[in-house]
C-alpha cells in the first residue's frame, strides 16, 4: 500500500507532478520536474538544470510509462543547461496552456531570478513560448490556474521574495494576467509554503499548499477567501517508500473523488536532516498517489491507496 506509482527511470528524481487528460483520448499525461539526483555537484546543483519529464497512463492512472523530457522550453538566447520546474498544465480555451518555473542555467544556491514562463499546445507535445508572466516580484514559481466562479481565469502561485508566501493573478483569456495580491501570508507571519494547487470537490473549493511538513488545507465559497482546516499527507504511509512528507501535489478530481499525486524523498529523514538531502541516495524521489474525498465538509485523504489503483477511471 502507498508504494509508488512512477519513479524517473533516468536521473530518479521526479517531483512537483502534474497531471492532465490528453483531450479526446483515454490518455494520461505526467509533468513533472525532472531534478537531477543523481548528479553530485556542489551547493544546490543537482536540483537546477532540470528538464520537464513526462509520464503516460492508458489505463485511468493505474499504471505510467515514461515518454522523455520536453523540449523547446529555454528562452531564447539562454544556450546551454538551464532550469525548469513545477509545471503547471491546462485544456483552457481551445488548447492546452503550460505555465513553467524558469531560471537561466544551474546556479548552485538560490538568490537568482525566477520566472513563470507561459506557453501553448495543440497536443501536449509541441509547445509555443508565449513569454514571462509579469508577477509581484522577480521569484515567482509554482504555478497554479483554475476557474473562479466570478468569470475569471485565476493562478495561485508562490512568492519566494516574499516569505514563500501565495498570490494571485487574474485572466479573462488566459492570455492577459493582472496582478491580484496576497492570498496566504507567508513567513514571519505565518507557514512559509509552496506548491499551491485549487479544486473543487464536495461542494467547495479547496486550496493546498505545501509546508513541508504536510499539505496545509484551505477551504473556500469563492476562490477569494480562504480558511484553513489543518493538515492532511503530515503522517507517514504504509509502504516503505512513503515514510515522508507529501510534498508539493496536484490534484485531479474524479466525481465524488480526486486523485492527489506528490512525491516523497524516500531515504532522506528530513524530520532529522533538516539541512536538506545530504546525498546522492536521499535526493532520490518517488510520485505516489493518494485518495481525497470530503465527508461532513472536511477534506480527508486516504494515503494508503495501492500504486495499481486506477483512480483516474
Amino acid at each position: 500500500m502507498s508504494a509508488p506509482i512512477f519513479r524517473d527511470p533516468i536521473e530518479d528524481g521526479a517531483a512537483d507532478p502534474v497531471v492532465v487528460r490528453r483531450e479526446g483520448t483515454d490518455e494520461w499525461w505526467m509533468f513533472y520536474t525532472n531534478r537531477r539526483a543523481s548528479v553530485d555537484e556542489p551547493g544546490f546543483g543537482w536540483i537546477h538544470g532540470s528538464p520537464i519529464g513526462v509520464a503516460v497512463s492508458q489505463d485511468g492512472g493505474a499504471s505510467w510509462a515514461y515518454r522523455g523530457t520536453v523540449k523547446g522550453l529555454d528562452a531564447p538566447g539562454d544556450d546551454g543547461l538551464n532550469t525548469h520546474w513545477a509545471p503547471e498544465v491546462v485544456f483552457a480555451e481551445g488548447q492546452y496552456h503550460m505555465f513553467l518555473s524558469y531560471i537561466t542555467g544551474t546556479p548552485t544556491h538560490w538568490k537568482v531570478p525566477r520566472t513563470i514562463v507561459h506557453f501553448t499546445s495543440p497536443d501536449l507535445e509541441t509547445w509555443t513560448r508565449v513569454g514571462p508572466l509579469k508577477l509581484s516580484s522577480s521569484n515567482c514559481i509554482d504555478a497554479c490556474v483554475f476557474p473562479s466562479p466570478d468569470g475569471q481565469w485565476r493562478m495561485w502561485y508562490k512568492d519566494e521574495a516574499q516569505g514563500s508566501s501565495t498570490w494571485s493573478a487574474t485572466s479573462p483569456d488566459m492570455m492577459n494576467w493582472t496582478l491580484e495580491g496576497l492570498v496566504l501570508p507567508g513567513s514571519p507571519d505565518a507557514p512559509p509554503h509552496e506548491g499551491p494547487n485549487v479544486f473543487d470537490i464536495g461542494g467547495h473549493y479547496w486550496l493546498i499548499v505545501d509546508e513541508w511538513r504536510g499539505q496545509a488545507v484551505y477551504r473556500s465559497d469563492d476562490t477569494l477567501h480562504w480558511t484553513r482546516q489543518g493538515l492532511i499527507a503530515d503522517d507517514p504511509g504504509t509502504n516503505p517508500m512513503d515514510q515522508r512528507y507529501a510534498r508539493h501535489a496536484d490534484v485531479v478530481v474524479n466525481g465524488d473523488h480526486a486523485a492527489m499525486y506528490y512525491f516523497t524523498h524516500p531515504e532522506w529523514d528530513e524530520r532529522v536532516q533538516t539541512e536538506g538531502p545530504p546525498d546522492v541516495a536521499a535526493r532520490r524521489t518517488a510520485i505516489h498517489q493518494a485518495r481525497l474525498t470530503v465527508v461532513n465538509g472536511v477534506l480527508t485523504c486516504e494515503r494508503n491507496v495501492a500504486a495499481g489503483a486506477a483512480l483516474l477511471v
